[in-house]
């Protein structure tokens, strides 16, 4: 679901700098773009080519093609079949069916309505060996027949190279065709296409490097060791090397190589032995409210509902103001070290040691949404729910009954006595509520009952530190073991809803060639903590004089040990709750400011560029670039707050304390005012990826 933010007068819109790409003749191409995730909803990659899809045909209308593996469920649930409006992909998609092998078209339900383009895998399966021994001849590739996702993407690459060879046959000289390649399971097709010198220009993406995943995951010092790896000896004892083969051949086939971030453009020159052409940063669809602020207002809708599941949770043991606490999450795939969930429940305990000593009256209530296996809700926590439930029936009808009498008796111009409006027996009902709240175990870590709780990372790291939610602990865990639904008897709410009720989102990671998740806190107006280990934390290092000032915090886990990185994430905790409510608005409102930045409609151009240089690289007679001109993917830094000091302290605040009343001390501060200080203030726009001349910050490091 697209993400939404206000329309107010701090947005910048407006202030993007122009795009100077020549136009391309799109009536005279057609473009596809193969990724095994269009319709089929596996991990990152599917949000990408979804959200992209509108931009893309807004751009292209009826020569955007998307295509993929054909799956019957999600085709009746998601595609909306019709017939090819272009007569030559007809007659192709009919040299396939009349060998055996399906083909499907239709319309995704999507916005913006891509024509999509659908291979049956399974009724092509018999060629599979035929296919295999193409594969070996042309490029030395072999596939062992018990990798059944190899094996499909072999096919379903087959079936896409004999497609464009058909294709581009009826179609002659005009219009050219684009193919645009997305991870490894779609290379297969690329290098088939190239192998077979079919007239096309072809882009591959990587996401993320399939050696990189794996090596992170094994808990390696990846980033200071990349130019060490033995390449082909690490992914022949992971027995991915088949798989690492088609991810390399398809780049360096590729007309144009690209990748999702600065950080992985690193680390493909090292796994995969070429550089990127273009850096393709990952966008959301951000949509506008009609109304000023509203942003803020669905953030304390949402944040009373979280309210009210930590007071049943926490039942008995309430002894915290929810007025005076914040709330804290990391979501996203277990990957208990590439996710940064180590690092994070680490610096938890330290927070807590914190907040205690310096008797810090803010209470911190962190939400762990990580999806493990589990067998059912856990009794405890529904018990919770139940009685926070039946004490607001209590106080409702006792709230009843006492209006009801208070009116009567001034109805009849009477001071009622407060003693004697309450029977006996209301003070019976609710005594007997309170003693419902009394419990003799601490409230639950987890929500539900954890398979193999023993061995569950999250679990045995939250032994080890000793955070279980004890009455002195000023840090509170609840694990939810589960993704997030609206449905749930236990907290009923959407993702997008949670997040928008929460205060902070932490997400340290180790690993993450992009990080969705802080972008989308961003758009939401929610501050979140990233690493300089990230693509988005990289891309906010560039486009953002101080990300901290905007709520942006970058966790150096680069260039610190894991130590200094632990005790930094801390401090970015500590601080964040040290700041007064009036602190958090503003900075909310500076988050939201950036999702101008974070627009499909801005980052599409960098897409825009590879399709360019495709086609100047596949067809130079037509298509022609000046290699000496500087890529025109430029971005533009955001300065500092005006409000915020030049030389901020931990102890002086940089914006104002929210009162009623306000102290004769504070700073004035005027949003609107600042925002159109910011416009003016862009500072020039530089080259994407380069980096400027002069002294550079340490990554990490922030002023506030």
């Amino acid at each position: 679901m697209p993400l939404s933010r206000s329309l107010s007068m701090t947005s910048l819109s407006g202030v993007l700098p122009a795009w100077e790409e020549d136009e391309l003749p799109v009536e005279d191409l057609l473009l596809f773009e193969v990724a095994w995730e269009v319709t089929n909803k596996v991990g990152g990659i599917y949000t990408v080519i979804q959200s992209k899809a509108k931009i893309t045909v807004d751009e292209w209308g009826e020569n955007f093609y998307m295509m993929g593996p054909y799956f019957e469920h999600n085709f009746k649930t998601q595609v909306e079949g019709c017939d090819p409006p272009n007569p030559a992909i007809r007659k192709a998609m009919d040299a396939l069916i009349h060998n055996g092998c399906q083909v499907h078209f239709g319309r995704w339900l999507i916005e913006g309505s891509p024509y999509v383009i659908l291979f049956d895998i399974g009724s092509a399966a018999w060629n599979l060996d035929r296919w295999k021994g193409d594969l070996w001849q042309t490029c030395n590739i072999g596939l062992p027949y018990h990798d059944r996702e190899a094996n499909d993407s072999l096919i379903l690459g087959s079936l896409i190279a004999w497609f464009f060879k058909e294709l581009t046959d009826n179609l002659g000289d005009k219009p050219n065709v684009i193919g645009h390649f997305h991870e490894w399971q779609a290379g297969p097709g690329l290098i088939l296409s190239r192998s077979r010198k079919i007239p096309m220009a072809t882009v591959f993406t990587t996401h993320a490097t399939l050696l990189g995943r794996y090596l992170c995951a094994g808990n390696v010092d990846f980033y200071n060791n990349l130019d060490k790896f033995d390449i082909d000896k690490e992914a022949g004892d992971r027995q991915i090397y088949h798989r690492y083969c088609l991810e390399r051949a398809a780049v360096h086939c590729a007309h144009v190589f690209t990748t999702v971030s600065q950080i992985t453009a690193v680390e493909a020159k090292h796994m995969l032995h070429r550089k990127p052409d273009v850096v393709t940063p990952n966008g959301l669809n951000v949509k506008k409210f009609s109304a000023m602020h509203e942003f803020q207002n669905l953030h304390s809708t949402s944040k009373a509902r979280i309210q009210e599941f930590v007071r049943g949770h926490f039942y008995g043991h309430l002894d915290f103001n929810l007025d005076k606490t914040l709330f804290f999450f990391i979501a996203g795939r277990y990957e208990f070290s590439n996710k940064g969930a180590d690092i994070f429940l680490e610096s938890l305990s330290r927070l807590n040691y914190l907040l205690r000593v310096h008797r810090n009256d803010m209470t911190v209530v962190v939400f762990l949404i990580m999806p493990a296996k589990t067998n059912n809700f856990n009794v405890e926590s529904l018990k919770g729910q139940a009685v926070r439930k039946q004490l607001w029936d209590t106080a409702h009808a006792v709230k009843e009954k006492f209006g009801k009498r208070l009116y009567d008796a001034l109805l009849k111009g009477q001071i009622p006595d407060m003693n004697t409006i309450l029977d006996r027996d209301d003070f019976t009902i609710m005594k007997r509520a309170i003693y419902a709240t009394q419990r003799h175990s601490l409230p639950p870590v987890t929500t539900h009952n954890v398979l193999d709780d023993s061995t569950d990372p999250i679990l045995s790291n939250v032994r080890r530190i000793g955070l279980f939610n004890s009455r002195n602990d000023r840090v509170k865990i609840i694990f939810h073991p589960e993704f997030l639904s609206s449905t749930s008897p236990l907290l009923p709410m959407d993702y997008e809803d949670f997040v928008r009720g929460c205060n902070l989102g932490v997400f340290p990671s180790y690993y993450e060639p992009w990080g969705y998740t802080p972008g989308e806190c961003s758009v939401m107006g929610i501050p979140s903590v990233t690493t300089n280990l990230s693509g988005f934390g990289c891309f906010m290092e560039e486009h953002v004089s101080d990300p901290a000032a905007y709520g942006i915090y970058i966790v150096d886990r680069r260039f610190r040990s894991p130590e200094e990185s632990c005790n930094q994430l801390t401090q970015f905790m500590f601080t964040f709750c040290q700041q007064s409510r009036r602190q958090r608005i503003i900075q909310r409102n500076r988050t939201e400011r950036l999702s101008d930045l974070l627009d499909w409609r801005y980052l599409g151009r960098f897409y825009i560029h590879a399709r360019h240089l495709a086609l100047s690289r596949a067809f130079p007679e037509k298509f022609k670039t000046d290699p000496m001109v500087p890529l025109k993917t430029e971005g533009f830094r955001y300065p500092r707050p005006y409000s915020v000091p030049p030389s901020p302290s931990a102890s002086i605040h940089s914006t104002p304390h929210h009162s009623d009343v306000e102290e004769d001390d504070d700073e004035p501060y005027d949003e609107d005012e600042e925002a159109e200080r910011d416009r003016l203030n862009i500072k020039a726009p530089f080259v994407l990826g380069t980096v400027p001349e002069g002294k550079k910050k340490q990554p990490g490091e922030s002023g506030n």
